[in-house]
């Protein structure tokens, strides 16, 4: 209903987040990470939302990017899983570590998330694994230009080491497997990624 909200931060607590447009002041619920990825009251900030309408509430929910607001549109589709679920995987993962977390049937990262059992978690696994295409757990995740303006390094190291993963031979579903795997990844490089990722799989 609503595709976007732009405007100035009018005030910013952890999970919401009053955005100033043409003298309207719109409540957004965001997951804790997004909060933390804001800048400052006063600001000029652009969420991409998705509007739940219950009989007795018009919530906005709002995201980053496009990439987390299509998986947070999946993950919503799954028996158990509301809006505060799916706010809960997303202040414990990006987007495409959903993506990943899913493809390679890890229940264990998935539930990390407050709230999100272990059976939950393999329910959507289930229920979303054939939703879930490849070239959407390997694209890079575009960011407003507002916040760090390109792709997470992370992702880019994810996706180079899957793809080298795959030129050796392995399946991606298991090259998948591997590399979301790998711990503090954010403080690796690729050559790096794919060395603990070979590690991993012998």
């Amino acid at each position: 209903m609503i595709a976007y909200v732009d405007g100035i931060i009018e005030d910013l607590t952890e999970d919401n987040v009053v955005i100033a447009v043409g003298g309207i002041g719109y409540n957004v619920r965001i997951s804790p990470d997004t909060a933390s990825r804001l800048p400052g009251v006063g600001k000029q900030l652009r969420l991409y939302t998705y509007t739940w309408v219950r009989e007795d509430a018009f919530l906005l929910y709002g995201f980053l990017s496009k990439s987390d607001l299509d998986i947070f549109k999946k993950l919503i589709t799954v028996s158990g899983i509301g809006p505060k679920g799916a706010l809960a995987i997303l202040s414990v993962m990006d987007a495409d570590s959903v993506r990943f977390a899913i493809m390679s049937g890890d229940t264990k990262a998935i539930s990390r998330a407050p709230g999100i059992g272990a059976r939950t978690a393999q329910r959507l696994i289930l229920d979303l694994k054939d939703k879930i295409k490849i070239d959407d757990t390997l694209i890079s995740i575009e960011i407003d230009s507002q916040m760090n303006g390109g792709m997470e390094a992370d992702t880019s190291q994810k996706r180079e080491a899957v793809e080298a993963l795959v030129s050796l031979g392995y399946g991606r579903a298991e090259a998948l497997k591997a590399v979301n795997a790998i711990e503090d990844i954010e403080n690796m490089d690729s050559g790096a990624v794919l060395k603990a990722a070979l590690k991993k799989m012998l």
